[in-house]
């Protein structure tokens, strides 16, 4: 017997001869409905799902790093110009005055220890071209191997799928995560609605979702608006209205994987929404968060309670009245809505305009209006904190909603009544041996 029983696929049995000494046989076919519970259709059919994930994971990796990679060889051509620069003063010290020629020195010693970045980035960014080569030709085998269904080695094309998804990973480490070092021009992608609203793509579901949502205002809306793609967004056209059983407060909502995570207005209770079956999930009281402009932004609009969604998960900033009105940050378990960690970060909320998670870290602007910049950051993984510097331009000067949304590497901004992006650039800093 091939398989132990007719429910798993053929037996074949052989117990008798016919008159002229031939053998017959007689076979215990599956029922045809049974040929996709065959073990070796549900195994292959288990590598696809894991083929198709990988795939879909090296296309939100390449779409993110494409951008730093870029600034990357900017950044390169620059030290190199720099370089030169210096060197030329080297041989005509009186080419340059001596402050002039210091600064310049000064500027080559902070540059230098970027070299070894960006070749790592090179060398990674090749690295990205590789898998996506193995990815395809293993989905090319695995196709055949679904066409001809004959013998095959599954357990080598497990390992060579497991050794795939751990070379990704490592590749993900790598570039798919690090420290906020630019905001890019804003893009104004749509004048819409009122002065206050937030709007958002799904920040985990695979990039051929490309859905966008929008919810106008910030104390007791109903209404949400999904576009088809970006390109009805900008339209307003093809949409369809989901009408909320609770109404939200503030503007700290986020999508994500397919659910829609709001604050229910005049509470600290958090609601998780889904917009397939168009019902509550679950709802939670988020324990001692500040509701009802007890804790908003600077910018008021019930901004208590915040949520967000980065690389590392699902995010609730927000403060309490034991920790001062300082800002909180709880991660969340998507499913049930608990928390499950929490840092005090000693940064007064209200003297925020808003604030994002990228990578675990919590960027906070000094301002809502004209003028602002990113200059707090929080790192969870360290609980520590540092002073930043990293300026935006706030083109239409009243910034009521700001998220990171980690599969596009963007901010979406809410600009007084117009809809903004701002892409981003991240560096991780990779240490060599020496270090």
């Amino acid at each position: 017997a091939l398989y132990p029983s007719p429910e798993e696929g053929w037996q074949i049995y052989s117990s008798a001869q016919d008159a002229d000494g031939k053998c017959i046989c007689t076979v215990v076919a599956p029922a045809q409905n049974m040929c996709n519970r065959d073990p070796r259709s549900r195994q292959l059919r288990q590598l696809m799902e894991k083929v198709q994930n990988i795939t879909q994971s090296m296309e939100v990796l390449d779409l993110r790093t494409f951008r730093d990679l870029q600034y990357v060889r900017d950044t390169e051509n620059l030290m190199k110009t720099v370089d030169g620069k210096l060197k030329t003063a080297s041989e005509n010290p009186r080419s340059l005055n001596p402050k002039s020629f210091q600064e310049l020195k000064d500027k080559v010693t902070q540059l230098l220890p970027l070299l070894p970045v960006v070749e790592q980035y090179k060398a990674d960014a090749r690295m990205i071209l590789q898998l996506r080569e193995e990815v395809r030709n293993l989905s090319l085998v695995l196709m055949a191997i679904q066409e001809e269904m004959g013998a095959y080695d599954y357990e080598e094309l497990r390992q060579r799928v497991l050794l795939l998804e751990t070379r990704l990973h490592s590749c993900m480490q790598k570039l798919g995560c690090g420290k906020l070092t630019g905001v890019s021009n804003p893009i104004t992608v749509r004048a819409s609605g009122s002065r206050f609203g937030s709007w958002m793509t799904d920040t985990m579901i695979p990039s051929s979702d490309n859905r966008v949502w929008s919810m106008d205002g910030y104390f007791k809306g109903r209404r949400v608006l999904e576009y088809r793609t970006m390109n009805d967004f900008m339209k307003g056209q093809n949409f369809v209205q989901h009408l909320l059983p609770h109404p939200w407060a503030g503007t700290g909502h986020v999508v994500y994987n397919g659910s829609l995570y709001y604050n229910k207005y005049q509470s600290n209770i958090l609601i998780k929404y889904h917009f397939r079956s168009r019902s509550v999930l679950v709802q939670r009281s988020l324990s001692g968060a500040g509701y009802n402009n007890t804790f908003p932004y600077s910018w008021g609009g019930s901004s208590d309670i915040d949520l967000m969604a980065d690389e590392n998960g699902l995010w609730a900033v927000y403060t309490t009245i034991p920790n001062a009105g300082n800002i909180v940050i709880s991660r969340l378990e998507p499913q049930s809505l608990e928390v499950l960690q929490t840092w005090d970060t000693g940064f007064p909320k209200r003297s925020a305009g808003e604030s994002f998670m990228i990578c675990g870290t919590l960027y906070v602007t000094n301002s809502h209006l004209a003028g602002a910049k990113i200059y707090f950051a929080y790192y969870t993984n360290t609980s520590t904190y540092e002073y930043t510097d990293i300026p935006f331009h706030n083109q239409y000067s009243h910034i009521s909603m700001m998220d990171y949304n980690p599969r596009e590497r963007v901010l979406y901004t809410w600009n007084n009544g117009h809809q903004v992006l701002y892409n981003v650039t991240l560096f991780q800093v990779i240490k060599t041996a020496e270090d």
